[in-house]
């Protein structure tokens, strides 16, 4: 998984795509459980590319793009958003696997 490390960036992998963004922050109970299935997720859906995005460094996207629970999820393509799995509440491997499935529907 790339890691974010400017806004730029995060603009340019926008534009480009398909990108899917996992917002994250190392104190995050949650993402670290889910830490260990994502290698497995994007071999599964390598048609995207993934991004991890530290929460804790990049508050402002976040804020702009009301992501304001973690671990989550944000899917663009060629600049406009496919979906977005967004909530404060634990993402199960089956969960996210649901949401990448359906931004093909």
């Amino acid at each position: 998984m790339n890691i974010l490390e400017t806004n730029d960036q995060f603009e340019l992998y926008k534009q480009e795509g398909p990108v899917i963004f996992m917002f994250t922050a190392g104190w995050c109970p949650d993402c670290r459980i889910i830490e260990p299935i994502l290698p497995e997720i994007e071999q599964q859906f390598n048609d995207y590319q993934f991004v991890e995005i530290n929460r804790d460094d990049f508050i402002e996207l976040c804020q702009s793009h009301d992501v304001y629970g973690i671990p989550s999820f944000l899917a663009f393509e060629k600049g406009k958003e496919l979906g977005r799995f967004v909530s404060k509440d634990r993402k199960t491997k089956e969960e996210i696997e649901q949401f990448i499935r359906s931004l093909k529907e």
